[in-house]
């Protein structure tokens, strides 16, 4: 935990930005390395019967660690995601707040 997923941008961005976000975030999360996931999901987004273009979307699942620290991560996961792509883009970032007693692993919650 913390868990990032990401639709319309391509696996090789998220492959990168699986190494890079880590080493920006992890001080700030105060999350060890090995406890980031990051997964790409393939979407395809539709708008009046077309298939349309979207702008990156990211869904971070998290435990909540208030709004300043939301807001500073948000900000780097938007210029890292505008870096790799290497254009001026809307970066969608949406966070979800996990409760510990409601987290599993093995059986046993945080």
């Amino acid at each position: 935990m913390p868990h990032f997923r990401f639709r319309a941008v391509e696996p090789q961005t998220v492959q990168v930005l699986s190494k890079s976000l880590i080493d920006e975030l992890e001080s700030i999360m105060q999350s060890p390395r090995a406890d980031f996931t990051f997964e790409y999901i393939y979407t395809t987004f539709f708008f009046e019967e077309e298939v349309s273009p979207a702008y990156p979307f990211v869904e971070v699942l998290w435990f909540d660690r208030g709004q300043e620290k939301q807001d500073k991560v948000a900000e780097i996961i938007t210029r890292q995601v505008r870096d790799v792509i290497g254009e001026e883009l809307n970066v969608a970032v949406i966070f979800t707040a996990l409760k510990p007693e409601q987290y599993y692993d093995n059986g046993q919650h945080y």
